[in-house]
């Protein structure tokens, strides 16, 4: 999961990177409204943990746009967590009510904030840990076993792994760069070629009609 931390306190955010890194997930730090917005525009992320008062401005700005999907394309429906010091009642409702997802008041402990973002993976993503399954196309994550209306399908590690990250992001483009980066790590050399192929293999694999071509930007599963 790629996650976008946004917070200016370099304590707080280093810790915040530390510990969710440490979790596996791929963290992208900003200390800014502006370089958030960058960041969304040509990297994407699955989940933003959202800071408010920001130097350059607040952050309920930046979600603002985010519900009206004019910061990113896919990322009006993207989970938003607040992590804010405004302890108010009237400040939470303002985030929740402007579309914020949770809000969690700091000072917080870890463990917490990692329970916090798992739960709207979840949610968000249809994951529940263990399978994912969209239109008859199941995958079990522990097992890593993948079946087609019941059907077995063999996958190899390169085809499993851009399966699997479309899947948890169903309804959402992701970029061909996204994927040579998240899935095909050892074979950047010559990785544009080589996703193709790997794409090609795995549509063959499972079938015509889950994997949708999105020219010039990626790719995506549709939900229905």
């Amino acid at each position: 999961m790629k996650i976008l931390l946004i917070e200016d306190d370099l304590d707080l955010g280093n810790g915040v990177r530390i510990a969710l890194s440490g979790q596996g997930m791929d963290v992208v730090w900003v200390r800014s409204l502006e370089d958030a917005t960058r960041s969304l525009e040509h990297d994407g992320c699955d989940l933003v943990l959202l800071d408010l008062g920001l130097p350059d401005g607040d952050g309920l700005q930046l979600l603002a746009r985010l519900r009206q999907g004019r910061a990113q394309k896919e990322s009006s429906g993207l989970p938003v967590l607040i992590l804010s010091a405004r302890d108010a009642v009237e400040d939470r409702l303002s985030g929740l009510d402007g579309g914020a997802d949770d809000y969690l008041v700091k000072p917080f402990v870890l463990a917490e904030l990692l329970s916090r973002v798992r739960a709207l993976a979840r949610r968000s993503y249809g994951f529940d840990g263990e399978t994912i399954e969209v239109r008859g196309l199941q995958l079990h994550a522990p097992t890593r076993r993948v079946s087609v209306d019941g059907r077995a399908v063999e996958l190899t590690a390169s085809e499993y792994a851009l399966l699997k990250t479309l899947m948890m992001r169903t309804d959402r483009v992701q970029t061909r760069r996204r994927l040579e980066e998240q899935t095909l790590p050892g074979s950047m050399t010559n990785a544009s070629n080589t996703l193709d192929v790997h794409m090609a293999n795995l549509r063959r694999k499972i079938g015509e009609g889950y994997i949708r071509t999105v020219r010039g930007v990626g790719y995506v599963i549709d939900l229905l």
